[in-house]
């Protein structure tokens, strides 16, 4: 299957874990599905969503370190109260990013907003964009890097429940929440489920419309 394969890198990312709202911020390993719809809807200038391209991806990092962030806190009477609070973060984020719908190839070449991964500080950078050949692959593959979910047999890992990705409305809406393994390093992995990069030697997860299960 021909797909488009982008390759971003940048300094920094972190993925809140959303059952933590207040406190220390730990970060996912790797980015939600919905992170990667945000991405995408970046680079367009427009909403994406799993109707209009499955995704994949598989995410590499160098190390986790700690920041502290000071929040400001707005009441209804329009004053603020600020906060100290301890946020962790990935360290050179090295992201493999595949589409199945090619006409995205131009958007990367030259994205409409500052393509993010996190918050507004990850800023990411474009290395390449490329038509690539997914094969399948029977046997053993080495998988990880990326978000599979829970009902896939074979797969195993720390649980999380997670959106496919939000509304376009205010307030937004998380659309899609089912849990995942949320696979940080790579496993073996010896079924059908997941599509073959030749070049790259790990299997990819093709995430689309047919993965919700649950819409809110």
């Amino acid at each position: 299957m021909k797909v488009l394969r982008v390759h971003l890198v940048g300094w920094t990312a972190s993925f809140r874990y959303p059952i933590f709202i207040t406190g220390y911020q730990p970060t996912l390993p790797v980015p939600p599905v919905s992170t990667i719809y945000g991405l995408i809807s970046a680079a367009k200038g427009d909403y994406v969503t799993p109707l209009n391209t499955k995704v994949g991806y598989v995410m590499r990092s160098e190390a986790k370190g700690v920041d502290l962030e000071t929040i400001y806190m707005l009441s209804t009477d329009n004053s603020a109260k600020s906060n100290v609070y301890k946020r962790e973060f990935l360290l050179n984020p090295d992201l493999y990013l595949y589409l199945t719908d090619l006409s995205f190839k131009e958007i990367f070449k030259k994205p409409e907003y500052p393509l993010l991964l996190g918050r507004s500080s990850d800023l990411m950078m474009v290395e390449e964009v490329k038509e690539v050949d997914l094969m399948q692959k029977h046997g053993n593959k080495r998988v990880g890097g990326t978000v599979v979910p829970f009902e896939e047999e074979g797969i195993w890992g720390p649980l999380q429940a997670l959106p496919m990705y939000f509304s376009n409305t205010i307030p937004r809406e998380a659309i899609g929440i089912k849990s995942y393994y949320v696979l940080e390093n790579f496993i073996e992995y010896d079924g059908d489920s997941f599509w073959y990069d030749d070049e790259l030697d790990w299997g990819v997860y093709l995430h689309g419309q047919e993965n919700i299960s649950q819409k809110q």
